[in-house]
């Protein structure tokens, strides 16, 4: 993909992100009373990879988190992905109060996301848009954190365990 083309899909990824906290902004009081926060995407590391593969390991991108309460949050956003595509996503997450260690927590997240080869799992042109589950490990203190994502690997891709790293801001 050209410079020229990824710059273009991050403008619209940052266009649709801000567009949505525009709109999260105007309700934030009745539906994200837990807060709202804006992921940064920004890199992530293969576990183990096939010798002779090489994958893009800056990943920018946008996110936003909206916590319906201390528990629960919906989540959507987009990225480059380490296959050198654009990608979407959109799901939960669940944070549990037991997994609440201090500034650390433990949750996970599931959803549809878009640019990766499923296979036959997949739906859409290519079979790119597929299901994800993934655990997180999410810090914060006061008004920033970062969330460690850690992505189960995808066969039909050549796509090792991954972990991709997020910088947060609450708003």
């Amino acid at each position: 993909m050209r410079f020229r083309q990824i710059k273009n899909n991050i403008g619209r990824a940052v266009a649709a992100t801000a567009l949505g906290l525009a709109a999260v902004s105007v309700h934030a009081a009745d539906w994200c009373s837990g807060g709202v926060w804006v992921d940064a995407m920004f890199a992530s590391y293969h576990v183990n990879p096939d010798p002779g593969t090489h994958f893009e390991e800056f990943n920018p991108g946008l996110g936003v988190e909206c916590w319906l309460n201390g528990q629960w949050a919906v989540t959507a956003g987009g990225f480059r992905n380490s296959l050198r595509r654009p990608s979407y996503y959109g799901g939960g997450v669940w944070a549990p109060e037991f997994a609440h260690f201090g500034f650390v927590r433990l949750a996970v997240i599931a959803g549809i996301i878009s640019g990766y080869n499923y296979g036959n799992w997949g739906l859409g042109r290519n079979h790119s848009v597929g299901p994800v589950a993934a655990p997180i490990i999410m810090t914060e203190y006061k008004r920033v954190g970062m969330n460690f994502i850690i992505v189960p690997p995808i066969p039909s891709d050549n796509l090792p365990f991954t972990i991709g790293f997020q910088l947060r801001v609450k708003f």
